[in-house]
């Protein structure tokens, strides 16, 4: 072989070498990189492809739940109905309950928690427990009505407590109506106070013990 026939090998090989040394890390044209295994990727192997339909490892996506959430309210319709009861009780303490009688409900009131400290059998006998069991619910109910106003998932536990609060004002007016005949003159403006108490507090807990929570 002569000198010329050699002469095209050794100049492509002189130009591969040129361009190393110039730009190092640069893949000659039809040429691999030593370091690149199977396909030309490095260490043998492509990277892990992604299956279709689904996002990548480091996606940040929101995670959104289908499940159903409690919202908090007020039960604006128990609590004024509540509110309402220990109104009308404030408004009996200032009134006569009785047309025989100068005493107001304040004055009664004032009577049984006397007699209670005294002798609780002796209030329970002569019926001054009613006064004080008609204003102390309306109280009570007063203060649960202000509850019911305050945002919450559920009153219903509330509700219990305003029905039995009642049905204790509730005999607080009944007994003395049955034992006066249900003779209606008999009585005066306060005492139709007082029976306004358990008929708005029954009516309050019901309210809010039927009252489901909205999701």
């Amino acid at each position: 072989m002569t000198e010329r026939d050699q002469s095209p090998a050794g100049t492509q090989r002189g130009a591969d070498d040129w361009r190393e040394q110039t730009t190092p890390g640069l893949q000659p044209v039809g040429g691999a990189r030593p370091d690149a295994g199977y396909g030309g990727y490095a260490g043998g192997a492509p990277p892990t492809a992604v299956p279709p339909g689904q996002p990548p490892a480091s996606s940040t996506a929101p995670q959104y739940s289908t499940k159903p959430v409690t919202v908090r309210r007020p039960d604006a319709l128990a609590g004024l109905l509540l509110v309402l009861a220990g109104v009308a009780a404030g408004v009996s303490l200032l009134l006569r309950w009785l047309s025989t009688s100068e005493l107001t409900g304040l004055d009664l009131v004032r009577r049984g928690v006397e007699g209670l400290g005294r002798d609780v059998a002796g209030v329970f006998a002569d019926g001054m427990w009613q006064p004080v069991a008609v204003v102390g619910g309306g109280a009570v109910l007063l203060v649960l009505g202000i509850l019911v106003l305050l945002p919450a998932r559920s009153h219903r536990f509330l509700g219990v407590l305003a029905l039995l609060v009642s049905l204790v004002a509730f005999a607080g007016v009944l007994v003395p109506l049955a034992d006066a005949g249900w003779e209606r003159a008999t009585f005066d403006t306060g005492f139709w106070f007082a029976v306004a108490v358990p008929a708005l507090g029954l009516l309050g807990a019901l309210k809010a013990m039927v009252t489901s929570p909205r999701r």
